[in-house]
């Protein structure tokens, strides 16, 4: 059987809201509740390679931003004010608007579930989910 490109991206969006759904289903529906949800679902699935492309890259300088600043200890460098607008422009890949206040309360899930610690701690060192956070935080505001 061969698959097209179309088909093979348009099932690994449909792999990735699986296992999102699997890994923070729940918490993101308590959090945001289920009209959210459905809204980043849509977008996500909607989405095209080429922005798709752009959100891993978008992701990606978010990461490199953050080890800079962890490893300069310059929460408030210019590279600090980058991870802000990095994660920031992130998020309106999947966001129908932005809002500080809901920002800001991802940001702290990823300090409180220690699944999301997980994840910037494993890509960038120990403490990377801390520092997001009062990144978000400080710049959200």
């Amino acid at each position: 059987i061969k698959i097209s490109n179309k088909e093979k991206f348009e099932g690994l969006k449909k792999e990735k809201l699986i296992e999102n759904e699997s890994n923070y289903g729940s918490e993101i529906r308590k959090k945001y509740g289920e009209d959210v949800v459905k809204s980043y679902n849509k977008r996500f699935m909607n989405m095209n390679e080429d922005n798709y492309r752009r959100m891993e890259d978008t992701e990606n300088k978010v990461l490199k931003y953050l080890r800079e600043v962890i490893k300069t200890k310059g929460l408030q460098s210019e590279t600090g004010k980058n991870v802000y607008e990095s994660h920031k422009s992130w998020l309106t890949f999947t966001w129908n608007s932005y809002s500080a206040d809901a920002h800001i309360g991802l940001a702290k899930m990823y300090v409180e579930d220690e699944r999301f610690t997980k994840y910037y701690d494993t890509k960038v060192g120990v403490g990377a989910a801390k520092v997001l956070q009062d990144i978000i935080i400080k710049y959200a505001k």
